[in-house]
């Protein structure tokens, strides 16, 4: 029989081996992030009133690192967010007449879109590589076997303080990043678009409502539990030494600004259509 007939009846088997092996690794991966996602849940809410106790003071370290620590970089990306939204809305208003809605479309598209997208994003490349690359490194160094060793479990140990963590300074962090973007915008509308500080805060004031703030601070707390699972999940699968640090790190943090945009479009056109 030719080389080629021989090479050709070998294609079909090595496609279904692969179609094969993606799909097991698939299921894999699925099943790995459905237990994660229900250990999670066990541990912050059903094991402490088991009497089984919940790392509190983990959590505040935890707070710290992420939210504290990340305040100067949020206010000055969300400061300048601001600036450049009211110089791109005036440049466009200013042919209408209509420069004062700089007051309108700052305050909305930074309380309900770019503040939460913004902080999500930061957080993102700031604390969940972080989560990723320390326990990735811990399972390297067999750490996470010798927890288990001890008796302590680790996603209690290990995932429920970030997640925590993340899920309560996410929103704040958002809700800083809104006024201080508001800030921005209102600076250079007041000094350098000829715009009066009350006429600019009165229309800033009748612009927002509740709403706004709300469907905010929902999408941060969605984007922070898709930060601290994506994160997690990125280091427990670590493999291969350094490198597979490396690679899981990266990985972590497109795969989060990923989830974080896919979400973010799902609840904005879930809040256009039904609120």
């Amino acid at each position: 029989m030719p080389e080629e007939t021989l090479k050709r009846q070998g294609v079909l088997p090595r496609l279904l081996g692969g179609c094969g092996r993606w799909g097991l690794q698939s299921l894999e991966n699925v099943y790995f992030t459905f237990r994660l996602i229900l250990q999670s849940l066990y541990w912050t809410f059903v094991a402490p009133f088991a009497g089984k106790g919940l790392r509190v003071g983990s959590s505040f370290d935890e707070m710290v690192k992420v939210g504290v620590s990340a305040v100067p970089i949020v206010a000055l990306i969300s400061f300048s967010i601001g600036l450049i939204l009211a110089m791109q809305s005036a440049y466009q208003l200013e042919q209408f007449g209509a420069t004062i809605f700089t007051a309108d479309l700052v305050a909305v598209a930074q309380t309900r879109e770019l503040g939460p997208l913004m902080t999500a994003i930061i957080v993102a490349g700031r604390s969940g590589s972080g989560i990723a690359a320390e326990i990735g490194t811990m399972k390297v160094g067999e750490e996470i076997d010798a927890l288990r060793s001890m008796g302590f479990h680790p996603i209690k140990f290990l995932v429920v303080p970030k997640l925590i963590a993340l899920a309560i300074m996410v929103p704040c962090l958002t809700v800083l990043a809104d006024f201080i973007g508001i800030a921005g915008g209102f600076s250079m509308a007041v000094l350098s678009l000829n715009l009066g500080f009350t006429r600019y805060l009165n229309r800033t004031i009748f612009a927002l409502v509740f709403k706004d703030m709300i469907t905010g601070l929902i999408k941060s707390f969605v984007f922070a539990l898709l930060i601290g699972l994506t994160g997690c999940y990125m280091g427990f699968k670590v493999e291969g030494g350094a490198e597979g640090v490396g690679r899981r790190t990266t990985q972590s943090v497109v795969v989060s600004i990923f989830l974080i945009i896919l979400a973010d479009s799902f609840f904005t056109a879930l809040f256009y259509f039904l609120w």
